[in-house]
This record gives C-alpha cells, sequence and structure tokens, in this order.
C-alpha cells in the first residue's frame, strides 16, 4: 500500500488553492473574466476536491449499469442492509439512493456534496422506484456502513426514461469510484458503453462486477466480455470480480464476489480448487480498507489532472488573468496619460488675510513686555489707518469683503473644473478601449452634473475660508517649529528684542516711503540669517527686518522684500492647495467613486498577493501530481491513450 504522505501534500496544496481563489475572485470580476463557477476546474475544485481531502478521507462509490442486471443487490451488499427495492421488472430504480455512515451528515454538508440534487431522507425501500419530477438522493445512515464509504445505487443507463441518464450522469461526475455491474446481455450494450466512455475520459476509477454469470460455465467467457468492454470504452478497471447467477443468494444478501486478474490473459481457464480467486471477497471491506488508501490515491490523481490541465485547467485561468491584467495596465497607462482633471486659474488669498493670520498666530504666541508693545502699537496703526480707510471705502463705495471675494473667486474656478471634467469623460468614453468604457461609463451614469454642482454649491457656501487659512498658516508654522527648533527659537527671541525698536522701525518705514502700507509688509518681512553653514529665512510675524533696515539700509530692505515674496508664494501654495483637495475629495466621492481604485486593482492583479500565492500553490500542487500519477494506474492509461 503506498504511503498517505503525497494525500497529505496535495490536500495542503488544494486547500492553499481554494483560499487564494477565494481571494481572487474580486479581481475576476474587476477583469471582466467569465465567473468562476463556469469553469470546470473550479467546481471540480470546489465540489470533489475540497470536500473530500482532509483527516476524514471518503469515497463516493456509486453502483451503475444497465437495466434489471442487479445493481441494487450489489449495493444491498455492499452497504449490508436491504434499504434499495430489488425487482425482477426493468427501469426499477428512478431515485438514486445513498447509504452515509453513522454521524456523516452531522460533520459533513451532505448537499455539498452532492450540489446537483435534492436530498430527502429515506423512508422505505421503494423510495427508489418513486417517479419524482425533481431530482432528488434519497439518503440514510447506517450503522453498519464503513466510516469512510458513501455508496449510491443509482438509475439505469440504457432505459427509455431520460431523466435517468441525466442523474446518473450527476452521479458519475461526484462519485469517486463507479462499480460498473456487467451481464452478458449488457457488457455490449451501445448505451453502457457510451456512459462508460464518458466516464474513462474524466479519468473515472471504475471496479467492474459481472453479475449473474453461470459458473463455472462463464469462466471461459467473462475475459472475453471484459477485453470487448474495456477496447470499446477505454476503461482500465481496477479490480474486476465475477458474481454467480443465484437469486435466493442475492436476496439474502449471500452472494459471493470472486476477484479476478484485470488482464484478460491470464484469466484463461475454469477455477482451480485452492485458487485465491475461489475464496469470495468483502466488496465493503475491499472498499473501505484493504485497497482504500490506493483507490482514494487513484481517484485523487484523475480529479487532479483535470485541475492542473495546461489547456482547460488552473494553469491556464493563471496566463487568462496575466494577459487581461496586463491589458488593464496598458489601458490604465492610456487613462493616465490623458488628464480628467485640469485646474486653471485657481485664485489666490490675498495678501492682507494672509498676513493678518500669520500676525495673529505670532501673537498667540508672544508673552510679557514684547505682547504688550506689540498691541499697543498694532492699536496705535489701527487708529492711524482707520480715516484712510473711511475715506477709502466712501470713494470707493459699497465693497465685497476679501473672504467673500475670495469665495467667488473660488466658485467660478470650480465651475471651470466640473464643466471640463464632464468634457474629458465624454471624450474618453467614446475613445477608450472596450475594457475601459464600463469604468467611465460608471462614472458619467453616476451623480448627474446638475446634482453635483447643486451638491457642491451648498458644500461651498458652508466653508469658513477663515478657519481654512487659519488651518493652514498654522500647518506651516509648526512645521517650521518643528522642523528647525533651535531658529524657531531664535526667531522667536528676535521678536522680542524687536518690540524694543518698535518706534524706530516704524519711523524707518515711513522715511522709506512705505508709510502706512507697512501694516501690510511687516509681519512677514524676513532678514537672511547667516549661521555658518545654514542660512534659512523663516517666517517671522514682526518688524524684524524693519529693524535690519534701520541698520543696513536700503539695500537689507529689499533683501528682506525678496525673501518676504518667496514665503508669501509658499503660504498661498498650501492654501491653494488645500482647497483643491477640497475639491478633488468631493469629486473623488460624488463623480469617480471607487473607479480609479479598481481599475488600479484590475492592473495590479499579477503583483497581488492572492495571485503570488495562487500561482505559487499551483506550482507545489504539480510537482505533487507527478508523485500521485505514479501510484495510479488508471490515471496512466487514460494519459497514454
Amino acid at each position: 500500500m503506498p504511503s498517505d504522505e503525497p494525500l497529505r501534500e496535495c490536500a495542503t496544496s488544494v486547500q492553499a488553492i481554494e483560499t487564494a481563489v477565494a481571494e481572487l475572485t474580486p479581481a475576476v470580476k474587476l477583469l471582466g473574466l467569465s465567473a468562476l463557477e463556469s469553469r470546470e476546474w473550479y467546481r471540480l475544485l470546489r465540489e470533489k476536491l475540497v470536500p473530500q481531502l482532509g483527516a476524514d478521507a471518503y469515497l463516493i462509490v456509486a453502483v451503475v449499469g444497465g437495466t434489471n442486471i442487479g445493481k441494487s443487490v450489489i449495493f444491498n451488499h455492499i452497504a449490508d442492509s436491504s434499504l434499495s427495492a430489488s425487482s425482477p421488472l426493468a427501469s426499477g430504480t428512478r431515485n438514486p439512493v445513498c447509504v452515509v455512515p453513522t454521524g456523516f451528515a452531522e460533520s459533513h454538508e451532505l448537499p455539498t456534496i452532492f450540489p446537483e440534487f435534492d436530498l430527502q431522507p429515506w423512508k422505505s425501500a421503494s423510495d427508489a422506484l418513486d417517479d419524482t419530477p425533481n431530482d432528488r438522493i434519497y439518503w440514510r445512515a447506517v450503522a453498519d456502513t464503513p466510516p469512510n464509504l458513501l455508496i449510491l445505487d443509482t438509475p439505469d443507463i440504457d432505459s427509455d426514461v431520460q431523466v435517468n441518464w441525466k442523474r446518473a450522469d450527476g452521479i458519475r461526475r461526484v462519485a469517486d469510484v463507479l462499480i460498473a455491474v456487467l451481464t452478458q446481455q449488457k457488457y455490449n450494450d451501445a448505451a453502457v458503453k457510451q456512459y462508460f466512455r464518458k466516464a474513462a475520459e474524466e479519468g473515472k476509477l471504475v471496479l467492474i462486477v459481472f453479475n449473474q454469470c453461470q459458473l463455472p460455465d462463464d469462466e471461459p467467457y467473462w475475459p472475453l466480455w471484459l477485453d470487448t468492454f474495456c477496447r470499446e470504452t477505454g476503461v482500465a478497471p481496477r479490480l474486476v470480480y465475477v458474481a454467480p447467477n443465484d437469486r435466493r443468494a442475492a436476496e439474502e444478501r449471500r452472494l459471493p464476489f470472486f476477484e479476478k486478474p484485470t488482464n484478460p490473459a491470464k484469466s484463461a481457464g475454469a477455477l482451480k480448487s485452492g485458487d485465491a480467486s475461489a475464496i469470495p471477497a468483502n466488496l465493503a471491506r475491499d472498499l473501505s480498507q484493504l485497497k482504500f488508501a490506493e483507490i482514494k490515491l487513484s481517484t485523487l490523481a484523475g480529479a487532479l489532472t483535470h485541475l492542473m490541465s495546461n489547456e482547460t485547467g488552473l494553469p491556464a485561468f493563471l496566463r487568462e488573468v496575466e494577459a487581461r491584467s496586463g491589458a488593464f495596465e496598458s489601458a490604465a497607462k492610456w487613462l493616465s496619460s490623458e488628464s480628467v482633471i485640469k485646474v486653471r486659474d485657481w485664485p489666490s488669498i490675498s495678501n492682507p488675510l494672509l498676513v493678518g493670520e500669520i500676525r495673529a498666530w505670532w501673537r498667540q504666541r508672544q508673552h510679557g513686555m514684547a505682547r504688550r508693545v506689540h498691541e499697543f502699537y498694532d492699536t496705535v496703526g489701527r487708529g492711524i489707518l482707520f480715516p484712510l480707510r473711511l475715506a477709502g471705502d466712501k470713494l470707493r463705495g459699497p465693497t465685497v469683503s476679501p473672504l467673500e471675494q475670495y469665495r467667488r473667486n473660488e466658485w467660478g474656478a470650480i465651475l471651470s473644473v466640473i464643466e471640463e471634467v464632464y468634457d474629458r469623460l465624454n471624450w474618453l468614453s467614446e475613445s477608450a478601449s472596450q475594457l475601459l468604457k464600463p469604468f467611465l461609463e460608471r462614472m458619467l451614469a453616476g451623480t448627474s452634473r446638475l446634482q453635483l454642482l447643486e451638491q457642491l454649491r451648498a458644500d461651498h457656501e458652508r466653508v469658513d475660508f477663515g478657519q481654512e487659512l487659519s488651518l493652514t498658516v498654522n500647518v506651516e508654522m509648526r512645521a517650521f517649529e518643528e522642523g528647525s527648533p533651535e531658529l524657531y527659537n531664535f526667531y522667536r527671541q528676535l521678536t522680542n528684542v524687536s518690540a524694543a525698536v518698535r518706534p524706530l522701525t516704524s519711523v524707518v518705514l515711513f522715511t522709506l516711503g512705505w508709510g502706512p502700507a507697512a501694516h501690510v509688509l511687516s509681519p512677514m518681512l524676513a532678514p537672511v540669517v547667516d549661521l555658518g553653514t545654514h542660512t534659512l529665512v523663516p517666517i517671522v510675524a514682526d518688524f524684524a527686518s524693519g529693524a535690519a533696515a534701520a541698520v543696513g539700509g536700503d539695500a537689507a530692505l529689499a533683501s528682506g522684500a525678496n525673501l518676504l515674496e518667496a514665503r508669501f508664494r509658499r503660504l498661498q501654495t498650501a492654501f491653494t492647495t488645500r482647497r483643491i483637495d477640497w475639491l478633488l475629495t468631493r469629486l473623488k466621492d460624488q463623480v469617480f467613486g471607487a473607479v480609479p481604485r479598481d481599475l488600479q486593482t484590475a492592473a495590479e492583479v499579477t503583483r497581488s498577493e492572492p495571485y503570488r500565492k495562487l500561482a505559487q500553490a499551483a506550482a507545489g500542487l504539480n510537482q505533487q501530481l507527478a508523485a500521485v500519477t505514479k501510484f495510479s494506474p488508471a490515471t496512466n492509461a487514460a494519459a497514454t491513450r
């Protein structure tokens, strides 16, 4: 008996394949591939390999044959119980009958094992004869049934009742072992041979029982029947048995079965006394104990061969996924080269608003004398500027506040972006490949343009731009404080020193012609501080650069103005980025949705962890399959045909 180690290794690989395939299922849908449920290898994996592998491995044994040849008799012998009615009349069995070990139904899902059938509890021996419109299996737990066997009695495969053919085909697909019951009249029947020809093509393991033989008269003939049947069906039987024609023994479940060589050339001549083949065999014990590991290994090899078929199995599926993902990657690159969102002429926040926010941020961090000095001069400055501003307001008439003006300007920019987004999506939908069209159509079929604008308008009206500006300044200033703490502390001290020269700086600025405009520039002027190897231009919210100008003259002031411009641009850029991100977030939620993520996922399937694990498990199973098939004469025979 071969070692069961190959079985355990294959079981591990099959479980890994099932897990990886389940994880890869969403990607299969994204790629637009045919559903896994429509693929034969996947059904084989789900319905046969996964349920039947594990510590509680079992065999599904189906007794199959033509009309009135004693299938139910053999079924009852294996089950050691009169569960299926036998009848001398033709076309008796219409519904499969299944015997399971006691407790099996509590630890296994029978509907999963027999997905094509409606499972019904067995009530009487006549259940198998009922004419039912739906495909049923009547099942019953029997204490004497071997713990690793599920035994099936099946409808006649040569009757004129077409539903019998359908049900017998369903049993063939799910069975591990087919016990072909043949007689002198049925071994060469066209319908029987067609059924088992399909079984041979599927790599099914077949045991042959020649029933109703006239022994010893038929001893010279059954080898000829076997040879004809095997040549015309392609079946390579794992075991061969011969049973005599004894109705009373059949009804009393004491019919003897004699094991014979599978090679007819070695079976010539009558049985001799003392031959091992003259000792009756126990079919149930052969299947469940003596030959279980070998038979299970053989049935597994056939199923694995189909699963790992290079043309129609898992390897072909992996190549299909790789090709489609590559096509999506090319399509996604094309789409990324065609910008969907283009932002032009986005408005900038006004300098006075930015200056005021920076001054407010820095004032919150000043203490003691410096804070009181700056507050005093700020108050004086506002008093001096008030009549000037009042006169200007009267000359200009009613004006809009800077924040409200920015809100209006930004809304105009948003309208331009939305218009272009929809124009681009329509153009891309007409120009894109068939792979991209469904994704682009998903975006166009989402929120309508009018609904989007109405929602954006409501959201935009609720924006507190003062708070937005405050958050932007705070983030930038915090970044400076955390990134260069020593310089930050130096400038904080510098602003305290500037409080002592505040009157001087104000006079200097007026003298240089800046006049009242100093309230706009002063909080952002910054000196260049040379510390040997570092030259940094941080934001200093005070007149520190004004003090430098008073000492250094016009050249120093000009240098401070250039640095001021750079700092303004940085803060304005940060604020603009924050506002554009606000719009992009809403476009992502209301227009693009999950489409960009789905496209990216489809393009990167072959680099995903589920695909890597599936490919790795498939490679391992291929290696293990070589070890499994060497124990499987049935599979090897099928491979050489």
